[in-house]
């Protein structure tokens, strides 16, 4: 029989090289909750499992730093990396959209953003669409009245807007893709669910193989749902795959926790020495 993860990890190596956006995928995950510093030693063993070479994991090291993601921290002839502040909003906004429950206390209107022409509008766009708004027409952003707005967008104008007319609703439908989103859970959940399969009837994964599988479990979520808006279910189609894919994905979160975790502890260094425990906010994700 194959290993669990043989087919996920055969997929990854079919696509173009994303080990930028799967450290991006680690820290958020896994070093942000156990205090935010990492040697790159502990990358590399990571990177090493996935048959990634340790010259393409400093390269891109090298851009996330470059491009102000990360910052670096030289102790003797060892470097150790931690989230740049630059990063910290939109992290932490992609934590929630990521972990915590839909919200459910939807009012029925929607924050409507208009950003003119200029630097403003290209700085505010991947932010604005980070934090789960979707856009009709270019410099007009929409999404359910609550979401905060990023930092780089501080500058639009503001109004609120009804959903409940068939120009609201129309509205809605050109701001986002959302029958491409349900294409994307879709084949989330296709390549996932022999893996929830497999834990269900006992496999028996080691703590690196449990590490990797949720690292990439996470990797392959978050690319979905960032791009999902999470509107309110009764704007949803009656068989919205969202709903299932994110149960799908707690199932097996919860199963690899314990394990990744003791990897973690065995193998998880920072400047001072093995990484501080993960805060109990580990426990809360993927709650109904």
């Amino acid at each position: 029989m194959a290993h669990p993860l043989s087919r996920i990890i055969d997929q990854l190596k079919r696509e173009p090289s994303r080990t930028g956006s799967i450290v991006i995928t680690m820290f958020g995950d896994a070093i942000v909750p156990r205090g935010g510093s990492v040697w790159l030693g502990t990358l590399l063993a990571f990177f090493e499992s996935l048959d990634i070479d340790a010259g393409v994991v400093r390269t891109a090291m090298s851009r996330l730093a470059a491009d102000g993601w990360l910052t670096r921290e030289k102790v003797g002839r060892n470097s150790f990396y931690r989230l740049a502040e630059k990063g910290r909003e939109t992290f932490e906004a992609a934590t929630r959209h990521i972990y915590d429950p839909p919200p459910s206390d939807w009012t029925g209107r929607f924050e409507l953003l208009l950003i003119g022409n200029g630097e403003d509008r290209d700085a505010s766009r991947e932010a604005l669409r980070n934090a789960g708004f979707g856009s009709p027409l270019p410099g007009v952003w929409v999404a359910p009245s609550g979401v905060p707005v990023p930092e780089e967008a501080a500058g639009a104008i503001r109004l609120e807007v009804s959903a409940e007319d068939d120009s609201g609703r129309r509205l809605l439908g050109a701001s986002w893709p959302l029958e491409r989103t349900a294409d994307a859970y879709l084949k989330f959940m296709k390549t996932f669910e022999p893996l929830r399969a497999a834990l269900a009837r006992g496999a028996d994964l080691s703590e690196a193989d449990a590490f990797t599988a949720r690292i990439l479990l996470i990797h392959y979520y978050r690319r979905v749902v960032l791009r999902d808006p999470l509107l309110p279910e009764s704007l949803l189609p009656a068989d919205w795959p969202g709903r299932t894919a994110r149960e799908l994905c707690g199932e097996i979160y919860r199963a690899l926790l314990a394990p990744s975790e003791q990897w973690l502890d065995r193998h998880g260094t920072n400047e001072k020495g093995a990484l501080p425990p993960a805060r109990k906010l580990l426990e809360r994700r993927f709650e109904a």
